[in-house]
């Protein structure tokens, strides 16, 4: 037996939950997954887990085994990343997910870059609106939004960005400029944004001297879509008001594509952080790429005025 795969692969099971999402993020088949976890079992003469047709549990032995192994893992890879940064360029592959728009508008164009600075590492982008698992889907990060609810995980703040609220010249000249957040209230149509994660709507949020106002919106001319790259179409197609990111938008803007209104009542910079579990020792090309992401988003918060 491998031991040293083995106690790689005893890892992943404990992290993912299973034996099913381990075998499919180490890309190994479940039976030799199984085999591997019951022959170090054999060989240490403890059990790890239990196993259930319903669930999977770490005992009290397992769990201690996997403290432990888990550290020295740490320590083995921090010696290989000094050997390897004092001689080689980062290398490997990296797992990264992040919403649609922030991979559109931020990341991708800027990917010639990174892979100029970085030619060995790979990069595995997992691009979608929705929060993933990071451990039970073997993810090394994510790029997130807003508040951070999940307080267990590792994140470092890269930048905020700023909001728009606009509309299409057509839409209007139909419906009239809003001059007041309450007027969206009153016969304006909304282009809602709707969490992929809470299901929930988020509100238009306005913001002047300290003053907070909230907008849900009619029923009636409501507009609701999860993805924030449609939603962003959605407007462009004069469907009605929405809020979304001047990074998002800039480019039509100028074009006079849409226009913005409110600007006046500008709502709070959203923070944007890199998030990773705590049990995942940040790699060196992980580093590379956090410090290289932060950069991307450095100038965001600045973006207070449209030029």
């Amino acid at each position: 037996m491998d031991q040293f795969l083995a106690i790689r692969v005893y890892a992943r099971v404990v992290e993912a939950g299973s034996f099913t999402k381990a075998a499919d993020s180490l890309k190994m088949p479940k039976a030799t997954v199984t085999k591997l976890v019951q022959g170090l079992e054999a060989h240490l003469r403890v059990k790890l887990l239990q196993r259930t047709t319903r669930r999977l549990s770490v005992t009290a032995e397992g769990a201690a085994y996997y403290e432990q192994t888990a550290r020295l893992m740490r320590e083995l890879e921090d010696i290989d990343t000094s050997f390897g940064t004092a001689q080689n360029a980062p290398r490997g592959h990296l797992r990264i997910d992040i919403g649609a728009s922030t991979a559109s508008r931020i990341v991708i164009p800027a990917l010639p870059e990174f892979h100029a600075l970085y030619p060995d590492i790979q990069l595995d982008l997992g691009v979608s609106d929705r929060h993933v698992d990071l451990i039970g889907e073997n993810v090394d990060c994510v790029i997130r939004g807003g508040a951070l609810t999940d307080l267990s995980l590792v994140a470092r703040r890269i930048g905020g960005a700023a909001w728009v609220t606009c509309a299409t010249p057509a839409y209007l000249e139909r419906h009239g400029t809003p001059l007041h957040p309450s007027a969206l209230e009153d016969g304006h149509r909304l282009v809602h944004y709707l969490s992929a994660h809470s299901g929930r709507v988020a509100p238009f949020r306005f913001e002047q001297d300290g003053r907070l106002i909230e907008i849900q919106g009619s029923n009636r001319h409501i507009v609701r879509i999860n993805e924030s790259n449609a939603h962003f179409a959605a407007g462009l197609a004069g469907l009605g008001l929405m809020q979304t990111f001047l990074y998002q938008a800039g480019e039509a803007i100028a074009r006079g594509q849409l226009v913005p209104v409110l600007t006046d009542w500008l709502p709070a910079v959203y923070p944007f952080y890199v998030v990773y579990p705590p049990t995942r020792h940040p790699s060196n090309r992980l580093r590379v790429f956090i410090d290289w992401i932060a950069t991307r988003f450095a100038d965001l918060a600045d973006e207070r005025r449209l030029n």
